[in-house]
C-alpha cells in the first residue's frame, strides 16, 4: 500500500514537472482554449453600453442628464426690476451764476469845449470850455480872448464877470449872461461859444 502511495505521489509529481516545463515557453492548448474575458457591461443585461457614463469613448458631457438632474426653469428666481420711485420731493438745485461784473463807475464830471467864435474881424476869436458835474455846470473858462492893447483889459473884464467856479455862467447855468460894460463884441462871442458848449453836455 505505501508503495502504491509513493508510486502515484511520484507519478503526479513528474507530471506537475512535465506540464510546468511544456507550459512555460508558450500557452497550453488549455489556456489556448480558453474563451477570452468579455467586458462586463456596466450599465446591465440587455443595455446599450454605448450609454453609460463610464464606457470608454463615451464623453461623460454628452451623456443624457435624467430629469431630476436638470434644473426646473420655472422654479429658479428671476431677479425684478423694481420700479418705484422713493417717496418726497424732487429737489432741483442750479448751478451758483457767476458774479456780475460792475463797471467802474464813470467820473460824472467832464469838460466841454464850444467853438471858437469870432468878434466880427475886429478883436479876434472867443472860445469857451465848461466843466460839467451831472446835470450842472461847476466851473467855466475862457480859452481865448482878444488880446492887444484896449482889448486887454476889455477881456480881462468878461474874464472876470464870467469865468471860475464863482462867475456869472455857473450862478445863471445858462447862457443869458450880463453884457460886460465897453466889451460889447467879446461878451457876444463868449456867449456864443458859451451856448454851443451847454448844448453839447446837455
Amino acid at each position: 500500500m505505501r508503495r502504491a502511495l509513493l508510486a502515484i505521489t511520484g507519478l503526479a509529481a513528474s507530471t506537475t514537472a512535465l506540464v510546468v516545463f511544456k507550459g512555460s515557453p508558450g500557452t497550453t492548448q488549455v489556456a489556448q482554449n480558453l474563451p477570452t474575458a468579455q467586458p462586463v457591461n456596466p450599465a446591465g443585461p440587455g443595455a446599450d453600453p454605448s450609454l453609460a457614463p463610464d464606457a470608454p469613448g463615451v464623453d461623460p458631457a454628452n451623456a443624457a442628464v435624467t430629469p431630476s438632474a436638470a434644473p426646473d426653469a420655472s422654479t429658479s428666481p428671476k431677479p425684478t426690476k423694481s420700479t418705484a420711485r422713493p417717496s418726497g420731493t424732487r429737489t432741483t438745485t442750479k448751478a451758483p451764476s457767476a458774479p456780475k461784473t460792475t463797471k467802474a463807475p464813470q467820473s460824472t464830471t467832464r469838460r466841454v469845449t464850444g467853438p471858437p467864435v469870432d468878434t466880427a474881424g475886429r478883436y479876434g476869436a472867443v472860445q469857451v470850455q465848461i466843466v460839467v458835474s451831472g446835470t450842472r455846470i461847476v466851473d467855466a473858462v475862457a480859452l481865448s480872448l482878444p488880446s492887444g492893447g484896449e482889448s486887454d483889459i476889455h477881456s480881462g473884464d468878461v474874464r472876470s464877470s464870467y469865468d471860475g467856479s464863482g462867475g456869472e455862467v455857473v450862478q445863471k447855468q445858462n447862457a443869458n449872461l450880463n453884457t460886460v460894460s465897453g466889451a460889447t463884441a467879446t461878451s457876444n462871442a463868449y456867449k456864443q461859444s458859451l451856448r454851443a458848449a451847454i448844448e453839447q453836455a446837455f
